[in-house]
């Protein structure tokens, strides 16, 4: 079962909202019992807090639960557990990148190169505006839809 870790710094805002538009992209598209999908921060500041209010809200208005995930921090455990582990930004994913075992055999990329905007980030949200979480969800959609169209490739689900 190919499984999927979104990750960006608190967990708060940016991943869990990739994990909750995969996440309904895979049901609607059958895979939900065929796809691991998570998410993770590289930072702990925000372990076992509920995603922002701001991501829930706008999720919610969207389509996109975000009511059950608790932020986590990564581990060099998931680098064991995931076939891809994908950063919101160039921070995290050199964060990563240091965390990464050498015999990792996932994919460790960055969430927009799968909307085909190769190095591009997801603009972390917290200190801004709400505008800043639909801007981050208009970034999710697209991507999430090439993630999942590599993965089904890939894995031949």
């Amino acid at each position: 079962m190919p499984a999927v870790l979104f990750v960006c710094l608190g967990n708060i805002c940016r991943s869990p909202s990739a994990e909750a538009v995969f996440t309904a992209l895979v049901q609607d598209k059958g895979y939900a019992e065929h796809i691991l999908v998570d998410s993770a921060g590289t930072g702990a500041w925000h372990v076992g807090n509920s995603p922002d209010d701001r991501a829930q809200r706008v999720g919610q208005e969207l389509g996109f639960d975000l009511s059950s995930p608790r932020a986590r921090q990564v581990s060099v455990h998931d680098f064991q557990r995931f076939d891809y582990i994908v950063a919101m930004d160039r921070s995290n994913f050199n964060n990563l990148q240091r965390l990464c075992p050498p015999n990792y055999g996932g994919q460790l990329a960055m969430m927009l190169d799968f909307a085909g905007q190769m190095g591009e980030e997801v603009p972390d949200p917290y200190y801004g505006g709400i505008e800043d979480y639909y801007h981050v969800f208009d970034l999710l959609k697209p991507a999430a839809a090439g993630l999942l169209d590599h993965v089904v490739s890939k894995f031949e689900l």
